[in-house]
């Protein structure tokens, strides 16, 4: 009966090692499995919602443009750039006529990948340019590094 006993006590400690070498390196390459689905098709969203979110950018600093240009009866210079549309330019013939606070927001003007918007009065597009450089933050480029504008077809 004792020997019985024992050979019980050996048969559940060797039930209860754990996990072996093999189970674990399953359930890893299971896990990797998983996460290169995912990165494969979250990523790619990921840069089409940024490039939307500069096109809309784009449209909400438009509009601030043309708010600007109401009170101020002109277009900040290109010097003067999109700091104008946060406070009064410097000298600015029509300051009274400035919006209290502004136009934007102070950091509204940059690109969702963290370089500021470019802009260009008089533009070489229209009246005036306003556009980020991509995701690479260079003229041109193509896919996610391309230049997105006021003037560019929506992708």
């Amino acid at each position: 009966m004792k020997e019985r006993i024992e050979l019980r006590i050996k048969d559940r400690s060797r039930a209860q090692r754990g996990v072996t070498l093999i189970e674990l390196l399953v359930v890893l390459a299971i896990l990797t499995f998983i996460s290169a689905i995912v990165v494969v098709n979250v990523l790619p969203e990921r840069d089409r919602a940024a490039a939307r979110k500069a096109r809309i950018d784009i449209g909400v600093i438009e509009s601030a443009l043309e708010q600007y240009r109401l009170d101020m009866m002109t277009y900040p210079s290109t010097e003067e750039g999109l700091d104008a549309l946060v406070e009064p330019p410097p000298n600015a013939p029509r300051a009274d006529q400035y919006r209290p606070g502004g136009y934007i927001k102070r950091g509204a003007a940059v690109d969702p990948w963290g370089n500021p918007y470019q802009y260009r009065y008089p533009g070489e597009y229209g009246v005036y340019d306003l556009f980020s450089y991509g995701a690479d933050g260079e003229p041109g480029g193509e896919g996610i590094n391309a230049d997105i504008g006021n003037w560019t077809p929506e992708r």
